[in-house]
């Protein structure tokens, strides 16, 4: 499965300290979004200090207006709120979804912790319906797990 094989590419990104952190989450977005194909849009989400929001980080894929998302909006508000991985496998039967894209189909957002505590996560849009399978919530899992080992 290509998520085995770029579990030691995501380790490796993470543990070049040559490279500073945010260089290293553009890494890792530019990995995923060029292996997986209906990875469309790869991107972090990071709590702005003690502000009920959302600040957009590193990303890559088609630009976005979306760089600041309040607490309990679209998908990755909610999953600021909730803790839990939300993945959505048809974005327009979603009430309270941001659209950043009329491609957009799909998306899966995973949580960050560090400590405990969920300081951001990894959102990807797919233009692909519902493509996005357990096995990517546990790679992504395992993703978020690597890169909580390089945020302060």
């Amino acid at each position: 499965m290509i998520f085995e094989a770029l579990k030691p590419q995501v380790s490796q990104i993470v543990s070049n300290t040559e490279k500073t952190v945010n260089e290293r989450l553009l890494n890792i977005c530019e990995l995923l979004e060029t292996h997986i194909e209906y990875y469309n849009w790869v991107g972090f989400y990071f709590r702005n200090g003690d502000k009920e929001e959302l600040l957009l980080g590193p990303y890559v894929g088609a630009p976005t207006d979306h760089t600041v998302i309040p607490f309990g909006k679209g998908i990755c508000g909610q999953v600021a709120v909730s803790n839990k991985n939300f993945v959505v496998p048809d974005v327009s039967a979603q009430d309270n979804y941001i659209a950043c894209s009329i491609t957009v189909k799909s998306e899966i957002v995973i949580p960050i912790f560090v400590d405990g505590k969920n300081i951001g996560q990894i959102d990807i849009d797919s233009n692909t319906p519902d493509p996005f399978t357990e096995a990517d919530e546990r790679f992504l899992e395992y993703v978020c797990n690597e890169v909580s080992k390089i945020l302060p």
